[in-house]
C-alpha cells in the first residue's frame, strides 16, 4: 500500500510539474490560465482565485492540468485567448510541458545523486556499509542449479566445516570457494526482500578462462551508497539526464522499428501497475534509488509527449507546423475529432499496458 502512495506521489509530482510548464510560459506570454488543477475532475476543492486562475484539488488522483481560455473545442477569442496567440507562442506554451520534465529529471537526478545511491565500489566505504551483490549467473553453473539470482544480495558464506567467511568481498569469496572443490559449501542471501540458502558444491570447469578452479559461477560486486557534493551532483546529473534520453530514445525508436516489421511487442512496456512493482524493488536499495527511477519516468514523459498523437503535446506541434505551412487555421471541428482519437488511442494502449502489467505480476 505504501509503495502505491509512493508510486501515486511520483506520477502527480512529474505530470504537475508538466503542467507548470504550461502555466509558467502562458503567463509569460499573457495567455489567460482559467484553472490549474491537481489531479482530474471531478474537483473537490477550490483552493482559491488569483488573477483569473482558479486553484482546484480534483478527486482523481493521478496528475493534473491547466485549463486555458480559447484552448481547442473552446469559442472564445480576444485578449489571452489562446488560439488567437501567435503560433510560435503557442509551440511554446506547448513546448514548455516537455522542458519541465527534462528539468524535473535533472533535478531528480542531482538530488538522488547527492542523497546516495547504490554504485559499485572497491572496498567499503567509511561509515557507510556495503553489499556484496550478485551481477551475473553462469548458466548451468552450481549457483545457477541452486536458483541464485541476479540483485540477490550475499549475506554468509559458510564452508562445510562450519568456518564461515569473515569478511564478504568478491576476492575474498573467490579465495574461499576455490580451496573448497566438491565440498558442500552454504550460501545465504536475500532474494526480493527474502531471506533463503542454499547448499552449493563448487566445481571445476565453471570459468571459461579457469577451468581447474574450482568456482561458484556467479560474479560479485561490492555496493554501497555513494555520494557526491552538490557541485559535482549537480554536473553529473547532467550527463545522467542526457544518457537516459539516449537509452528511453533507442528503445523507443525500437518498438518503431519492430512495428514497420509487422513485429512489434509491448508485453515489456510497463504502466501504473508495473511501475509498482519497479518503485517497491528501488525503495529497497534506499531513495536516492526512488529519485532515480523518478527521473527516469520524467525523461519518458517528455518523450512521450513529444510523439506526434493528437491529444499530445507533440500532436499538437504538429498541428500547429501544418498550419504554419498552410498559413491557415485548422477546422476547430477537425481539430476535436482528432483530439478525441488521440485520446482514445492513448487510453486503448493504456488497458493494454495494464493487462500486460498484471498478467507479468500475476506470473
Amino acid at each position: 500500500m505504501l509503495t502505491a502512495f509512493l508510486v501515486i506521489a511520483i506520477l502527480v509530482l512529474l505530470i504537475v510539474a508538466h503542467e507548470l510548464g504550461h502555466f509558467f510560459v502562458a503567463k509569460i506570454f499573457r495567455v489567460r490560465v482559467e484553472e490549474f488543477g491537481v489531479g482530474y475532475p471531478p474537483r473537490a476543492i477550490t483552493f482559491g482565485k488569483i488573477g483569473e486562475t482558479e486553484y482546484t484539488l480534483n478527486w482523481i488522483p493521478f496528475g493534473g492540468f491547466v485549463r486555458l481560455f480559447g484552448d481547442i473545442g473552446e469559442e472564445q477569442h480576444g485578449r489571452g485567448s489562446f488560439v488567437d496567440a501567435h503560433r510560435g507562442v503557442q509551440a511554446a506554451i506547448l513546448f514548455a510541458g516537455v522542458a519541465a520534465n527534462v528539468i524535473a529529471a535533472w533535478v531528480l537526478f542531482a538530488v538522488a545523486l547527492h542523497i546516495g545511491v547504490p554504485q559499485i565500489v572497491d572496498a567499503p566505504l567509511l561509515n557507510q556499509p556495503a553489499r556484496l551483490i550478485v551481477v551475473n549467473i553462469i548458466p548451468a553453473s552450481p549457483a545457477d542449479a541452486a536458483g541464485i539470482q541476479p540483485g540477490d544480495e550475499i549475506i554468509d558464506i559458510t564452508a562445510h566445516t562450519g568456518e564461515k567467511l569473515k569478511t564478504l568481498l568478491p576476492s575474498t569469496v573467490v579465495d574461499f570457494v576455490k580451496i573448497r572443490g566438491g565440498k558442500s559449501i552454504s550460501v545465504s542471501y536475500i532474494h526480493a526482500g527474502v531471506t533463503q540458502s542454499a547448499s552449493i558444491i563448487p566445481a571445476n570447469a565453471v570459468l571459461p578462462n579457469a577451468g581447474g578452479q574450482p568456482a561458484l559461477g556467479i560474479a560479485l560486486a561490492l555496493v554501497a551508497n555513494k555520494s557526491l557534493p552538490w557541485n559535482e551532483a549537480v554536473v553529473a546529473a547532467f550527463r545522467e539526464t542526457q544518457s537516459a534520453f539516449k537509452t528511453v530514445a533507442a528503445g523507443l525508436w525500437g518498438l518503431v522499428q519492430s512495428a514497420s516489421r509487422g513485429a512489434l511487442d509491448i508485453s515489456q512496456i510497463v504502466g501504473p501497475v508495473g511501475i509498482v512493482s519497479y518503485v517497491g524493488q528501488a525503495s529497497q536499495n534506499g531513495f536516492g534509488t526512488v529519485l532515480i527511477l523518478a527521473a527516469m519516468i520524467s525523461v519518458n514523459l517528455a518523450i512521450i509527449n513529444l510523439i506526434p498523437i493528437p491529444a499530445l503535446d507533440g500532436g499538437r506541434l504538429a498541428i500547429l507546423i501544418v498550419e504554419g505551412i498552410l498559413r491557415r487555421n485548422a477546422s476547430r471541428l477537425a481539430l476535436q475529432i482528432l483530439n478525441a482519437l488521440g485520446i482514445a488511442l492513448v487510453i486503448t494502449l493504456m488497458f493494454v499496458v495494464t493487462y500486460n502489467d498484471i498478467v507479468r505480476l500475476a506470473s
